[in-house]
């Protein structure tokens, strides 16, 4: 029997979400920047769990949405990730093949738990997360698969892997693997402080091997270091093929070379929780450049699905984002 192609294979962080909804006290009582992701180790999220009042539990993390929201639009997607033979990574493998995504990483029967993202949603909507990355960061070059990776059009990176030795030799391999079968290499900033963290190796990766950029306003500016979007984006414009910069509330901006898209956002009726809108903007955009759209219908898609999964709490989409692409003539 024959094996479909992948449109989009994802590698990153295989994280179980935690979600709760807090006041901003809690936020300041804990020390946290509100709006940012702090990484912490075992005991700190054992101490910070016991002091959290109720919770959900959603297979989470940015690269695995992002195969998650390729495959409700109906695109084949794949995903490279590492978990622990434990109840947190049996429900992240669960969830995410459920969800229609290959999965096929091999949890580790020793080492670091599954990974877990404490998810804290103030009234406003806005989260701010601690991360215990666990077992995730023990992926290594031995979890790619170049075959796997190969069979795919487009690779799509997760840039949190870059904190760790092993995981950043990991997405390496999988480069190596992608340009050798044709296809092209997409990479997700994750966060300004990762960029803070990375700049160099970044501009680096972005000089020799990426061919779609996928940041927001605040992670193109580390990036870059200014604080001028428009200077930060025609620098992006110039460096990738395509850069896919979102900027929440404004839209988004897609460049191609001399051509760019401006597109607003889209409405939605209440802003529940915007975690994972970037994930969904990226699985979007890819699988309409995975279709060969254009960068308007593109940007559109992205922007359809950042709203779907703002509009309810969680970082994978609850309602089919095919239906939603349909009834909006795409």
């Amino acid at each position: 029997m024959s094996i479909k192609a992948l449109d989009v294979i994802a590698i990153g962080n295989a994280i179980v979400d935690v979600i709760a909804a807090v006041d901003d006290a809690f936020i300041a009582a804990e020390g946290m920047a509100k709006g940012g992701m702090t990484l912490i180790d075992a005991g700190t999220a054992a101490a910070v769990y016991s002091r959290m009042g109720p919770a959900r539990e959603i297979s989470g993390g940015s690269a695995a949405n992002t195969a998650a929201g390729i495959a409700s639009f109906g695109g084949q997607a794949g995903f490279v990730g590492r978990v622990r033979d434990d109840q947190l990574g049996n429900i992240f493998a669960h969830d995410i093949r459920a969800g229609g995504v290959e999965f096929s990483t091999a949890p580790a029967t020793m080492g670091m738990p599954t990974a877990r993202c404490f998810v804290f949603v103030t009234p406003d909507a806005q989260r701010t997360m601690m991360t215990f990355l666990g077992a995730s960061t023990e992926i290594t070059p031995d979890d790619v698969a170049p075959a796997i990776i190969g069979r795919a059009g487009i690779l799509y990176i997760e840039g949190y892997l870059w904190d760790a030795p092993p995981a950043k030799a990991a997405v390496l391999k999988a480069i190596q693997a992608m340009r050798a079968s044709g296809g092209k290499v997409a990479l997700t900033l994750s966060d300004s402080f990762c960029v803070e963290r990375h700049r160099a190796e970044f501009l680096d990766l972005l000089d020799a091997h990426v061919d779609i950029l996928f940041a927001n306003e605040a992670e193109i500016g580390a990036l870059y270091e200014t604080d001028d979007f428009a200077a930060a984006a025609t620098l992006a414009g110039k460096a990738v093929a395509v850069a896919a910069l979102t900027r929440g509330p404004a839209g988004s901006v897609a460049i191609a070379g001399a051509e760019r898209v401006e597109s607003p956002a889209e409405p939605v009726a209440k802003i529940v929780d915007t975690t994972g809108a970037g994930d969904l903007y990226a699985a979007g955009f890819l699988f309409g450049q995975a279709l060969g759209y254009d960068l308007a219908a593109s940007a559109r898609l992205g922007g359809l699905a950042a709203a779907e999964v703002i509009s309810h709490f969680g970082a994978r989409p609850e309602q089919s984002l095919a239906d939603i692409a349909r009834a909006h003539g795409l």
